[in-house]
């Protein structure tokens, strides 16, 4: 089974990023794992630095330094859940390349991240730092936008999170059967339903659609380790259609808590971006969604 032991939530006190952190917090607790929390400092002046005289730079980085560990030390201070033990880092260097410095060099089993990102054109999402972690990460990304329904519930502060529902989006290849073993161990660490989806575009007329819908169920079940029902619901679940909208249309109208997808290695992004069912189901969804590397 897997098991989280090292968990990155980067922040930088945006409102995504806040809401992050209570997905990472939460996972961090069930699993207990060791929580980093970390922010990151870009250079000021690397731009001009002819232009910047050496006292006030030092000066000023050291005054930003300073209140940025203030601010880490506080914020966590005041946001975290029954004392549950937090590791905080402040590093300096371009954004994305610290984050994933830091997750390698801490041997990182899980990123959480927020992001912006809610149109299949936000140049903002295209720009992202949650982007390019998610293209270059060796570990899953866990992407928490501001979606129309989620797991959080803020009046709870016992448990912040609820995961109820999880949907594993799978289409039968080694990527997918990757990800089905983190959809088992969330599955059973938070005591959820699962649903194994699959998704079929273009059937030819001349198919028997009842026969091919049998064989799929057939096949979601065959996924399935004997022993996960006795402490999992388990529903094979098939759609016809494009599948991103199917994903998407499903997780709405289940009211899914969580979408897992694996990922055909870290260059799969990079691959006409637009097109690429991850990145179009991680933009619309309505819940945070995990995507799941090999």
């Amino acid at each position: 089974m897997v098991r989280f032991q090292s968990i990155l939530c980067p922040l930088d006190f945006s409102e995504f990023s806040l809401r992050a952190y209570d997905y990472a917090q939460s996972l961090a607790r069930h699993y207990q794992a060791k929580l980093w929390v970390e922010h990151v400092l870009t250079p000021m002046f690397s731009a001009y630095p002819s232009y910047v005289y050496p006292d006030m730079a030092r000066d000023l980085h050291q005054d930003l330094r300073a209140h940025a560990v203030q601010q880490l030390q506080d914020f966590v201070k005041t946001r975290t859940h029954n004392g549950f033990p937090i590791e905080t880092a402040v590093c300096e260097g371009q954004v994305t390349d610290s984050i994933l410095a830091f997750a390698a060099s801490h041997q990182v089993d899980l990123i959480v991240m927020g992001t912006h990102g809610r149109h299949g054109f936000d140049h903002l999402l295209l720009g992202s730092v949650t982007e390019k972690v998610l293209r270059k990460a060796r570990c899953p990304v866990l992407v928490v936008r501001k979606p129309a329904h989620d797991f959080v519930a803020p009046a709870d502060r016992t448990e912040p999170v609820h995961l109820r529902k999880i949907v594993l989006a799978t289409d039968f290849s080694p990527h997918a059967d990757h990800a089905l073993g983190f959809a088992l161990s969330l599955a059973q660490e938070y005591e959820a339903e699962l649903t194994l989806l699959h998704a079929l575009e273009d059937i030819p007329p001349s198919w028997d659609l009842s026969a091919v819908s049998a064989d799929v169920v057939q096949r979601l079940e065959k996924s399935i380790p004997p022993d996960a029902h006795q402490w999992c619901t388990i529903k094979p679940r098939l759609r016809v259609g494009r599948p991103y909208q199917e994903i998407v249309r499903y997780a709405l109208e289940s009211a899914a808590d969580l979408v897992i997808l694996g990922v055909r290695g870290r260059n799969a992004l990079d691959l006409a971006l637009f097109g690429s069912t991850t990145h179009r189901v991680i933009q619309q969804a309505p819940c945070p969604v995990l995507a799941v590397h090999i």
